[in-house]
């Protein structure tokens, strides 16, 4: 009888513990209101999502994105800039509340953190100069692709291009640094990275040759904050609805975002 006694308290010891420390872990927004600011990465030389503008301020759609969040939740923003490769690690290091940081929702980073609702797509292509013949994943057999360490491209290209020497770059800006200067002649990353590239370097006759998939990209936070999400999957899904975020995507980038997503 003693020994059941026992075993219950244990059980019972152990619910309340666990449950606390799920509270704990619950209450990441009430810690963001209290503090008045919220710490947001973003991955800084990526055109049209993250980059300094001419008077070297950040700009772009995640940007704004970030900025409206921040307003609507009442707190201050403070923008974490990183690179690509460690829009997960710096999650995870608790060095940031959110990322908004073109994430790509995969079932790979999925398994590590957590994501809101769509809020924005990105389109992902190869190209190159025009007197290089590429219709499709086998003619990259053979050749060197560059393309941006830990990203959507990185994925998809290495499992689909057999034969490809892949080049990784940490970051965007310098991907396109390397096919302007011509250090590379291929590249898989995103449209708007092809429009800086056309932009700095006309005469190297660059073009897109192949669409590889479109992503939908989502807000990433630390898992186990339930209400964190909730709240962001919220505030996604009224301005999906409302129009503000299709406004931001459209003035950068210059097309509207699909249905599926502004559905919210």
């Amino acid at each position: 009888m003693k020994l059941n006694q026992f075993f219950m308290r244990s059980c019972v010891a152990a619910l309340l513990l666990a449950g606390t420390a799920q509270a704990v872990m619950a209450d990441q927004l009430d810690d963001i209101k209290k503090a008045g600011k919220i710490r947001v990465a973003i991955a800084m030389g990526t055109p049209l999502f993250s980059y300094a503008d001419a008077n070297l301020q950040p700009a772009g759609s995640d940007v704004d994105t970030a900025a409206l969040l921040a307003k609507d939740l009442g707190v201050k923003l403070e923008l974490v800039q990183i690179t690509n490769a460690a829009r997960v690690p710096t999650l995870q290091a608790q060095r940031a509340d959110l990322v908004i940081a073109d994430l790509s929702i995969t079932p790979e980073r999925a398994q590590v953190v957590d994501f809101s609702i769509p809020y924005a797509i990105i389109s992902i292509i190869v190209g190159a100069p025009k007197n290089i013949k590429i219709t499709g994943y086998p003619d990259l057999a053979g050749k060197t692709i560059g393309l941006t360490r830990a990203t959507v491209n990185d994925t998809i290209t290495t499992q689909m291009a057999k034969g490809a020497q892949i080049q990784r770059y940490e970051d965007d800006a310098t991907l396109i640094t390397s096919m302007v200067t011509g250090q590379i002649d291929i590249f898989s990353s995103t449209p708007s990275n092809l429009s800086e590239m056309i932009k700095r370097a006309p005469g190297r006759n660059l073009e897109l040759k192949f669409a590889q998939k479109d992503f939908d990209l989502g807000i990433a936070m630390n898992k186990d904050q339930p209400k964190l999400k909730e709240w962001v999957n919220n505030w996604v899904s009224t301005n999906q609805k409302n129009g503000n975020l299709n406004a931001i995507y459209k003035k950068y980038h210059g097309v509207d975002l699909p249905a599926s997503v502004t559905k919210g």
